[in-house]
């Protein structure tokens, strides 16, 4: 009887040290491949198709690309391609984002090697994982107010930087800019920008 084929997987990660570590004790039960790891969001699914990966595992932050980004990716490029997230947080807003995205595992950086195994199996095996106080959560908090427009300003303002900054770097008036934020500040009821890029990197919306 044939040996059964392991899972290939890419690991993106953004600490050095949490990458190599996740590497080498994924690998440990023998059933488990990781064929390549990355810091950088934007290169993995270059190290997907490089690969022949089929199954990528994603940290949420990460430069370049976000996790959730990536698996927007994925989802556009190789539909049903099986993703499973990793977060140090969780935040509504992801998990929303990770679900329409096609992702089929969610879980926290405080869980086991074990339990992150047998879920990397789950979804490989075509099946979901998203622990229920996740989900309740994300229905509590409802869905993202903001538009495509107003999430992308407010990223921008993360920082702090001058409205007229924001305004020359997306090539907007400073009046739309201006008007987009006050429309986020008042559908978050915050008081202010600060306040609003606050509530809305809170909630995982940006």
């Amino acid at each position: 009887m044939a040996a059964k084929e392991s899972i290939k997987v890419v690991l993106a990660e953004n600490e050095a040290l949490t990458r190599e570590a996740l590497a080498e004790l994924l690998q440990l039960p023998g059933d488990i491949e990781v064929v390549a790891h990355t810091g950088c969001g934007d290169r993995v699914l270059e190290l997907v198709e490089g690969h022949r990966a089929g199954l990528a595992v994603l940290d949420v932050r990460m430069p370049g690309m976000s996790g959730i980004e990536v698996a927007e990716q994925l989802n556009r490029e190789r539909p049903g391609f099986p993703v499973v997230i990793l977060t140090s947080a969780v935040r509504p807003g992801h998990l929303q984002r990770a679900l329409k995205a096609g992702v089929g595992g969610f879980l926290t950086k405080a869980t086991s090697i074990r339990e992150l195994s047998r879920v990397i199996r789950e979804v490989h095996a075509g099946g979901r994982h998203f622990p229920p106080e996740f989900v309740a959560e994300m229905l509590a908090v409802g869905e993202n107010p903001l538009t495509a427009r107003e999430v992308e300003i407010l990223k921008a303002a993360e920082d702090g930087r001058p409205l007229g900054v924001i305004a020359s770097q997306l090539r907007l008036s400073p009046g739309t800019v201006r008007n987009h934020i006050h429309s986020a500040i008042h559908k978050l009821k915050a008081g202010n920008r600060i306040g609003a890029v606050r509530a809305a990197s809170r909630a995982g919306w940006i």
